[in-house]
């Protein structure tokens, strides 16, 4: 078995050996043909390089090894490519075109004079062997041009007053720096936007013109920076809005009566031809107002709104002039269907057992006329396991049944003012209602009941705040009764405790996240996410002054039922840093830690704690397998190890962290853009104190480091611009569950049989995965 393993990977090597070194062939092309192989640019500065490199046509860059690879591997039969080609796979060959060769090195000449080198050239060289071409563009950049003198010519003094107020402070066009036409070209959109949330409707970008003399000596330049007036007109015209219009679209059968009505304070004329529409819902968020300049922001931030209201599927704002220096504004809107219902399922796989969930969401979008959303959610799963004895129905090993009601009003609803303007992004308030019902055979039921108040709103574009001031829980837990007597007989009372009771609830949750809208983004910036659950600190004051039951423990109690208390925080912290094209390394780090007291100081409860493993984190681990610490289930007598599985390896501390570098391999395959990762995943779950369920598992700050667990792998992105298909294969390189360099289990995959069937004897019925495969919508983070 060894030596096929070997042989398996020899030959595996040696096949993709094979074919990064002959995807890049010319043995398919005619013999007129050639094969761009390599492309260079000689003579650039650094900083410079990978810009002008995007002037150079991509009809004459270098293929992608694996792009080409699958084309050719689809469009080839008998050593020549078909005559009906499969487009939308891979990448057909770049072939060598000497006036695509000859355009390139123009556009790349013109590049370099944006910069500055007005003096540049770029000669283009070309050699070919076997069928395969280098191109290098020989570039020769000369002294860059300085700016010298900046003359400012204004037609209007009153768009040179705006001028010096709102663009010269953040101008980048300064005497004495390098020429640059980006900066020349940012300074006139900066002026455009100037004037256009200032009231100057008409203005255009062609009133700035800028006149560029290089005549002079020692590679200076002067620029001439002119703002014309308009043709017809001495001055630029200021515009105001004098009444604005709202309309309900509807593009069914019309109602005999349409709703109308006039808003006297706010000069809004207002009909729905729906009539499910309130007026006083939407002005909240219709920045374009009587009385106000013309503003080009706030007719933009009126878009983000009302599209983000979820309630239009179509907005348009328009105007029309009704004197020289007043406008109309008009709002139309088409509503989304009223009410819709989605189904969906999948199928799961998890340690040799299989099942699967089914969900449906019925969803009204406008249930009290102001675009608020009442979701109605409903959700099945069921796990199978093979092992269990009898017919299917004894095969169940758990059961999940879940229903959610939630109504989301798209503003703030407080008992005291507060500011909804929605600037930077909608507020809303969220009221929420859960019930989850879950049975795990012969070893254990939940019955969880939740309700929560939730305020979210941004403080600015990148800073988002998510506000839960009640959050009220009910939970009964009950372990089966022969389990838990099974349990107490083998020292887990704790555990038994901690789990088969009931508990009541009310805290307050917060979160803060920093640029989250940059998580799709391919550019260099930080992302933060932290939050923090407090539960029971009220009741703790209450029960001060008012004297609550206790139960046999001597835990207070609030309607009967011990209340819960404690604190629990998570950070999320990501660096992400684009690498140039489609290329990204992003690293995380995602540490947590929950502290039960007061009334209930033992075990965190099972919704509350942190686990280790699953598709977003360490990807090497199924979900609830990994840890605490270096505890390792041979410790738990094999009678209890499968009715125990995914309730023993829990933790009130986790660190976690990630590495991962995302990169293209196919531009098209099948519709999509192929995307590949590679990743390194570290961490683990501890627990606080010592605890007899979990030997090995606590927090020591003289072991922690190595109990730290390691896994590594390969990543397929299919992304379709709507969303992500997401498969993960993690490799476990380092567990802690066993000791010394034992813990460094890559070493065994090569003899992968006898280390299972060793694991396996002492660990039945768990069986040990080298590597885990995660299917998932979306990046991992």
């Amino acid at each position: 078995m060894i030596n096929n393993l070997r042989f398996l990977a020899f030959t595996s090597i040696a096949l993709l050996l094979l074919i990064f070194t002959s995807c890049r062939s010319a043995r398919f092309l005619d013999e007129d043909q050639t094969l761009v192989a390599h492309v260079d640019l000689q003579g650039i500065k650094p900083e410079l390089k990978e810009a002008a490199s995007l002037y150079i046509s991509n009809d004459i860059k270098p293929n992608s090894r694996v792009n080409l690879f699958v084309y050719n591997l689809f469009n080839t039969k008998n050593g020549q490519y078909k005559k009906r080609n499969i487009r939308n796979v891979g990448e057909p060959p770049h072939l060598l075109d000497s006036s695509l060769v000859d355009l390139s090195a123009n556009q790349v000449k013109r590049f370099l004079f944006t910069k500055g080198y007005f003096d540049a050239q770029v000669q283009p060289e070309i050699t070919v062997k076997n069928q395969r071409a280098t191109v290098t563009f020989n570039t020769v950049q000369g002294e860059p041009y300085a700016r010298s003198n900046i003359k400012y010519s204004f037609a209007d003094t009153t768009v040179a007053r705006l001028y010096e107020q709102k663009v010269k402070p953040l101008s980048a066009v300064k005497p004495g720096a390098q020429y640059d036409a980006a900066d020349l070209i940012k300074e006139r959109e900066n002026l455009y936007l100037a004037m256009r949330n200032n009231g100057y409707f008409d203005y255009i970008r062609q009133y700035m013109r800028v006149g560029v003399d290089s005549s002079s000596k020692n590679h200076q330049l002067n620029l001439d920076i002119q703002v014309e007036n308009p043709n017809d007109s001495t001055r630029h015209q200021l515009y105001k809005i004098d009444q604005v219009f709202v309309t309900i679209k509807n593009f069914g059968t019309l109602k005999k009566e349409i709703q109308k009505s006039y808003d006297s304070i706010a000069h809004i004329h207002f009909t729905d031809e729906t009539n499910n529409f309130r007026l006083k819902p939407l002005t909240r968020y219709l920045y374009i107002k009587s009385g106000n300049p013309y503003n080009l922001a706030k007719e933009n931030i009126s878009y983000d709104r009302l599209y983000e209201m979820n309630g239009f599927r179509s907005v348009k704002i328009h105007y029309q002039k009704t004197d020289s220096n007043t406008l109309d504004a008009y709002y139309e809107m088409v509503p989304r269907p009223l009410m819709g219902n989605q189904i969906e399922g999948e199928f799961t796989f998890s340690s040799g057992m299989s099942g699967f969930n089914i969900g449906n969401t019925f969803s009204h979008r406008n249930i009290f006329g102001g675009a608020e959303l009442l979701e109605v959610k409903l959700r099945y799963g069921i796990l199978f396991d093979p092992r269990l004895s009898g017919g299917l129905s004894n095969k169940i090993f758990n059961n999940d049944f879940q229903i959610g009601v939630n109504l989301i009003v798209p503003r703030l609803m407080a008992p005291f003012n507060v500011n909804n303007s929605g600037q930077y992004g909608l507020p809303k308030t969220t009221f929420s209602s859960s019930l989850q019902i879950f049975n795990q055979d012969a070893t254990y039921s939940n019955r969880y009941f939740i309700n929560t108040l939730n305020y979210s709103w941004h403080e600015s574009e990148n800073k988002f705040h998510s506000f839960t001031p009640i959050v009220l829980e009910y939970r009964q837990g009950r372990l089966n009764e022969n389990f838990a007597q099974s349990l107490i007989e083998q020292g887990y009372l704790l555990y038994v405790r901690s789990n088969n009771r009931e508990y009541f609830g009310f805290g307050s949750q917060y979160a803060f996240t920093y640029n989250a809208k940059k998580l799709t983004k391919k550019e260099n910036f930080n992302y933060f996410k932290g939050s923090v659950d407090l539960s029971g600190n009220i009741l703790a004051l209450l029960s001060q002054a008012i004297k609550f039951d206790k139960n046999d423990d001597g835990e207070k109690k609030v309607f009967g039922v011990p209340y819960l208390q404690y604190a629990k925080t998570e950070l999320d912290y990501r660096l992400y840093r684009n690498l140039g094209g489609n290329r990204q390394f992003v690293f995380r780090i995602n540490p947590g830690i929950a502290i039960p007291y007061g009334n209930n100081s033992s075990l965190m409860i099972f919704e509350k704690s942190f686990y280790g493993g699953g598709m977003n984190g360490m990807r090497a681990w199924q979900a609830r397998t990994l840890g605490p610490g270096s505890y390792n289930r041979e410790s738990v007598q094999e009678d209890l190890r499968l009715n125990l599985r995914n309730l023993d390896q829990l933790g009130e501390i986790k660190i976690e962290g990630n590495a991962e570098y995302r990169f293209r391999i196919l531009n098209s395959f099948l519709g999509a853009k192929m995307n590949g990762a590679t990743f390194v995943d570290f961490g683990n779950v501890w627990r606080l104190k010592e605890n007899e369920l979990n030997p090995g598992g606590e927090f020591k700050f003289d072991k922690f480091l190595n109990q730290i667990a390691i896994g590594t792998g390969f990543g397929l992105r299919f992304d379709s611009d709507y969303f992500i298909i997401r498969l993960d294969a993690g490799l476990k390189v380092k567990d802690p569950q066993f000791t010394g360099s034992d813990q460094w289990v890559l070493q065994h995959f090569f003899n992968a049989k006898e280390f299972k069937d060793q694991y396996y004897q002492t660990h039945k019925p768990d069986r040990y995965n080298f590597i885990q495969y995660n299917f998932g919508i979306g990046l991992p983070f």
